[in-house]
C-alpha cells in the first residue's frame, strides 16, 4: 500500500543526503534542531495515511492534547488568511528533547526543510541554513513531488479525501480517517 509513498520518500532522502554532502556547512539540519517542525503546512492522504499506520492508540492519547491546540492554531492562521510562511505551531509529533517522535514518517516537506527548494517558481530555504541570497544552489522542486504524493493519495483513497491536504494534528486526532 505505501511501497511508492516510501520508494519516493527513498529518492527524497538521498537527494537530500547528496546536497547536505554537498554543502555540508550551509545545511544545518541536525538531531535536536526543530525549525521545521514549527512550520505551518499540511500534508497529502497518502503522507496522512502512512503517518497514521506508525502511530500507535496509545501514542495517539499522548498526543491529543499537542494535537488539538496545533489544529486550533492552525484552523486559526487559515481562516485568518496570514501567510503561513511566517506563522509557527509546534509539530505534535514533536517530543520533549525536540525530535520527531516519527521520524521514519515525516512528510516530504519535513525531509526537505533545510535544503533549497522551489515551490511554483520560487526558491525557499530555511532560514538558519548558510544558503546565500543571490548565489545559484541545487533544488528540489516540490510541485512534482506533490504531484506524485496528489496521485498516490486518489489511487488509495479516491478524489473526495485524496486530493485534499489536512492538518497534520488531524492525523492524532481522527487517524481512523486515513488507515486502509
Amino acid at each position: 500500500m505505501f511501497s511508492k509513498l516510501l520508494h519516493l520518500y527513498n529518492v527524497v532522502d538521498q537527494t537530500v543526503a547528496q546536497i547536505s554532502k554537498q554543502f555540508a556547512d550551509e545545511v544545518k539540519c541536525r538531531p535536536g534542531c526543530a525549525d521545521c517542525c514549527h512550520a505551518v503546512f499540511d500534508v497529502s492522504a497518502i503522507e496522512a495515511a502512512y503517518l497514521a499506520s506508525l502511530l500507535t492508540k496509545e501514542q495517539g492519547e499522548k498526543l491529543k492534547g499537542a494535537a488539538q491546540q496545533a489544529l486550533e492554531q492552525f484552523t486559526r492562521v487559515m481562516e485568518n488568511n496570514k501567510n503561513p510562511a511566517e506563522a509557527r505551531i509546534r509539530c505534535p509529533l514533536l517530543g520533549p528533547e525536540d525530535t520527531c517522535l516519527c521520524y521514519g514518517g515525516r512528510p516530504v516537506n519535513c525531509r526537505t526543510y533545510g535544503t533549497p527548494t522551489v515551490i511554483q517558481g520560487q526558491g525557499h530555504v530555511c532560514g538558519l541554513s548558510g544558503f546565500d541570497k543571490g548565489l545559484s544552489y541545487p533544488t528540489i522542486n516540490l510541485e512534482p513531488l506533490q504531484q506524485s504524493l496528489y496521485q498516490y493519495s486518489v489511487d488509495l483513497f479516491g478524489p473526495e479525501i485524496g486530493n485534499q491536504r489536512y492538518p497534520l494534528a488531524l492525523v492524532i486526532l481522527e487517524p481512523t480517517k486515513f488507515r486502509r
